[in-house]
């Protein structure tokens, strides 16, 4: 299915500009509500959303067309997404919309829909709402005075689920420090550790609406790094703007992607046998070293699309509760319906307490293959594998990798991009093989 409005997490966009202009928004609230009537007996929708200027207007126009479809729109202010999705689930609303662009920088935003299980909603469900935006005619229900009711107490169940993942103090005697972005975990994040007996340094947590994931947040490490070795903290956790993510920096400042995190947590559960099948989800893009070292564990590793609704739906299917990207997007199933970046850095805490190694000592263990990721801007999209002309060169660059390595092309869901991407172990060979593929792609369909 082709999707017209939504990406591979929602709708985005500037905000402002089509497809998140106020009139879009309205029909958007409207086509959401009209989908909930005809499977719910009740019709609430509650909304959250994360620092940006744009989040208090976003919600107006989502309650006016929520309002005019004969919902209610219940507000919880600023929250994570993985936040909005718990309170979803567990106060027993119908449906949910996160208001956020996630790493994006402030003049964008976005729209994500969760159905009444907080899970987001499946492209069936997102294809059904463009086609009563764009296909059927939803009518814009213009301004309006409805508003959304504030329910702002619902979050302080969220944090009280949070800080009951691990065992109370558990963090006692850890100097932490966290970057929240100046995001949605400003907040929340700090009373989390803080309550679980960490010492507690921030930075990224002085939101304007304007500085969400600026210089900061899990797409900065450095800044992190940098204050970690400054203050002596025995590591750091970085959130994005949404806090559905979370990366880490050891004390030595050294990066710890979402492979990292997958491999530690999920070796943790394994010896404890509290990992289900003795398997986990990533995606595609996840490096191979990891494949490698958790079948050294007895632990398999199934891939997934990019994109966390597509981990779930491997896990759901393979009945696992533990998958993630290496953007740190990790969903722990067993507390969790989509990625969250507090709860993913207390588990990762929590396994290396529970293991015999530092965190150091794991990371000195760590040595992903060489990779290359290369964008080639195109004008059309056609299967690549199939192309009269690229197909071949894809098959042939597979056969000089010989099997020590292998390559992933995929379409950005939101531009008009290809991911060319090669990982191997020999890294003069991948860069080689990867800009042959990267420049005969440009020369087919590049713009």
């Amino acid at each position: 299915m082709s999707k017209r409005l939504f990406g591979t997490d929602g709708i985005r966009a500037v905000a402002g500009d089509a497809p998140l202009d106020r009139a879009t928004v309205r029909r958007f609230g409207v086509a959401l509500a009209r989908c909930i009537a005809s499977t719910a007996d009740a019709t609430r929708v509650v909304l959250g959303r994360d620092t940006r200027e744009s989040g208090p207007w976003l919600r107006d126009a989502l309650a006016a067309g929520i309002a005019s479809a004969g919902a209610e729109a219940i507000d919880i202010g600023v929250v994570t997404t993985p936040g909005l999705a718990w309170v979803l689930r567990e106060n027993g609303y119908d449906a949910g919309v996160m208001i956020s662009a996630s790493h994006n920088p402030f003049q964008d935003n976005g729209l994500k829909a969760f159905d009444r299980d907080g899970v987001k909603l499946t492209d069936e469900s997102e294809g059904r709402i463009e086609a009563m935006i764009l296909d059927t005619g939803v009518d814009d229900p213009g301004e309006s005075t409805a508003t959304a009711r504030l329910q702002s107490d619902d979050v302080d169940g969220y944090v009280k689920h949070l800080i009951n993942a691990v065992e109370g103090q558990r963090l006692k005697g850890l100097r932490v420090a966290l970057d929240c972005a100046n995001g949605s975990a400003c907040e929340i994040a700090p009373r989390v550790f803080e309550a679980l007996g960490a010492e507690v340094l921030t930075i990224g947590v002085q939101p304007d609406g304007r500085n969400i994931n600026l210089d900061c947040g899990s797409l900065h490490l450095d800044s992190l790094a940098e204050f970690v070795r400054g203050h002596d903290c025995d590591l750091g956790l970085a959130f994005d703007g949404d806090a559905d993510r979370c990366l880490a920096v050891d004390r030595r400042g050294r990066n710890i992607d979402g492979d990292a995190i997958l491999f530690i947590t999920g070796r943790r559960l394994k010896r404890d046998g509290r990992l289900p099948g003795d398997g986990l989800v990533a995606t595609i893009m996840s490096n191979f070293w990891l494949e490698e070292r958790l079948a050294a564990e007895g632990v398999h590793l199934r891939r997934a699309q990019v994109g966390d609704k597509y981990v779930l739906e491997t896990m759901n299917d393979e009945k696992l509760t533990l998958g993630g990207e290496q953007s740190g997007h990790v969903i722990f199933g067993d507390h969790a319906t989509t990625g969250d970046g507090i709860l993913t850095g207390l588990q990762l805490i929590d396994a290396v307490l529970a293991g015999d190694e530092s965190l150091d000592r794991i990371v000195d263990g760590i040595a992903p293959y060489p990779q290359i990721l290369i964008n080639v801007r195109v004008a059309e999209k056609p299967d690549l594998r199939a192309h009269e002309i690229i197909g071949p060169v894809v098959t042939d660059v597979e056969s000089e990798l010989a099997g020590a390595g292998r390559v992933v092309l995929r379409y950005s869901g939101t531009e008009p991009l290809v991911r060319v991407m090669l990982e191997g172990k020999n890294p003069d060979q991948v860069r080689k093989q990867a800009e042959r593929l990267a420049g005969v792609i440009r020369d087919e369909l590049g713009v």
